[in-house]
């Protein structure tokens, strides 16, 4: 059976013609979104929720500009209708709940990409906030996946960024006053790095004294390291006082006369961690901190642009070319980090 051009193109472009347009307006209203967001802080959750409205609304697009009766249409709307009801009641345990989480996350502000937290047992550095989960860098160096209404129904515990309380505690005998020993868990906290130190007794037990030191940290990207470096500290201080460390342990089984006390014959500067931990353990959260910091202050410039050439563009131009050229260099830092992460 034979077909002419003319029976053919009609019908082709009739059903294909709207197939072909929806599809290409999705694809640049798709393309536009990543382009628009790509300069704005905290962009992923708004960028994947443009992405889920601009997929819904094309389809009944589609079917209104497909060549139907109206009954036809009426129908399948019905059945889009009756499909989209299944799917948010099948998913509404998960994707609704973890869509809508996501959102109450946004709007609450409690923690920013760079932030440490825990929650749940798990602690780590916040590498991305999406519309589904919130990634956290762990010390071992792990992405770990938390869901968005784990973080809501859970309490989150966020690390100031200005700075926090880290805190040791410590077994001391009997035979060693408390004064003492805070004269030199206050020593310890000095030799740490910590400001501000304090020192609490939190148990009298049936062999020694547990005291606890807390001291103020201001670098918060060194958490982890100056918990060890305080450790440390006391450690170090005690012995080199003379003071030994209790242990119902060794009050139940040593079978000698003397402390138990290591020798001296340490270099302290080789026993100091520079920050390498938290370099290894959170490299990723730290490039995701560093990045939204470079998104503000590209906004931040561009503001600045505009009320320069909106004062007066001729007396201003070296002060705007200057910032447009810092625009352009962190513009392309940042587009190229989207680029490497999806």
């Amino acid at each position: 059976m034979d077909f002419s051009l003319d029976q053919i193109l009609p019908p082709l472009l009739a059903w294909g013609g709207p197939l072909l347009v929806v599809g290409l307006v999705t694809a640049a209203l798709l393309w536009l979104t990543t382009k628009s967001f790509a300069s704005q802080p905290q962009n992923r959750l708004y960028r994947q929720l443009t992405y889920v409205a601009i997929v819904l609304v094309a389809q009944p697009v589609l079917l209104v500009s497909w060549p139907l009766e109206d009954s036809t249409r009426q129908s399948l709307f019905t059945v889009f209708g009756y499909a989209m009801t299944a799917v948010i009641a099948f998913s509404s345990t998960s994707f609704v709940s973890n869509a809508m989480a996501g959102l109450m996350l946004k709007a609450m502000g409690t923690f920013h990409t760079g932030d440490f937290v825990r929650v749940d047992g798990q602690f780590g550095r916040v590498t991305a906030k999406a519309l589904l989960h919130t990634e956290i860098q762990s010390e071992d160096r792990d992405v770990i996946a938390l869901p968005n209404l784990l973080m809501i129904t859970q309490p989150v515990q966020v690390v100031d960024q200005t700075g926090t309380l880290i805190s040791t505690e410590i077994s001391i005998g009997f035979d060693v006053h408390r004064r003492r020993v805070r004269e030199l868990l206050l020593e310890a906290a000095e030799g740490a790095g910590l400001s501000d130190a304090f020192v609490q007794i939190l148990d009298i037990g049936d062999f020694a004294v547990t005291y606890k030191v807390t001291g103020f940290l201001d670098n918060v990207g060194k958490i982890v390291s100056s918990r060890s470096d305080l450790r440390a500290a006391v450690l170090d201080t005690f012995h080199r006082n003379g003071v030994e460390v209790m242990t119902p342990t060794v009050m139940d089984q040593r079978r000698f006369e003397g402390k138990v006390i290591p020798p001296l014959d340490y270099t302290p500067e080789t026993d100091k961690d520079t920050g390498k931990a938290e370099k290894l353990m959170f490299d990723k959260a730290e490039l995701a901190a560093r990045i939204e910091r470079f998104r503000e202050q590209a906004a931040t410039l561009r503001s600045e642009v505009e009320e320069l050439e909106s004062d007066d563009e001729d007396a201003n131009a070296l002060e705007i070319a200057w910032r447009k050229h810092q625009i352009v260099a962190l513009d392309e830092i940042i587009q190229r980090y989207d680029e490497a992460d999806g």
